[in-house]
């Protein structure tokens, strides 16, 4: 019997890894990832990032988010095939912004890096603050600084 359940990566000293790979679909006609594709490797990554906390805090949900702000600088081509890992640390929250910085990795070289900023809001799209639970949970996966992502 095999086991059908998608990967939700694992957290390692702070640092959430999911494996993926790359499809035909991710790339442009010469194959290789175009640049927008990035974005959705790192929504997954943090998805499941989520996803994991989730479980972790009693399956209590933290809410919903909406990226403000991605910065992102991309270093070396992914391609067809390719195994990458997708590499997402919590570092902290201001207020209602929740902050994090995100990698994707082919056999350890750095193909691209990002900032994200993402506000917890309420179902009607307001900003909201964390409560206490709430931050207590974030505040338990914040990575240590030696961690690095």
């Amino acid at each position: 019997m095999t086991d059908d359940t998608p990967l939700s990566g694992r957290i390692e000293a702070g640092v959430h890894i999911l494996p993926a790979r790359v499809y035909y679909e991710d790339t442009d006609f010469t194959g290789v990832v175009y640049h927008a594709n990035y974005l959705r490797f790192m929504e997954r990554g943090r998805s499941e990032y989520l996803r994991i906390m989730t479980a972790q805090a009693g399956g209590r949900d933290p809410g919903l988010f909406a990226v403000t702000r991605v910065e992102i600088d991309y270093k070396a081509p992914a391609r067809i095939h390719d195994a990458l890992t997708i590499r997402t640390r919590f570092e902290g929250l201001k207020g209602p912004r929740l902050l994090f910085t995100q990698q994707i990795v082919k056999a350890e070289k750095l193909l691209c890096s990002s900032s994200v900023t993402a506000v917890a809001i309420t179902e009607d799209g307001r900003p909201r603050r964390p409560d206490k639970e709430e931050q207590a949970m974030w505040n338990a996966h914040q990575a240590p600084i030696a961690a690095g992502c």
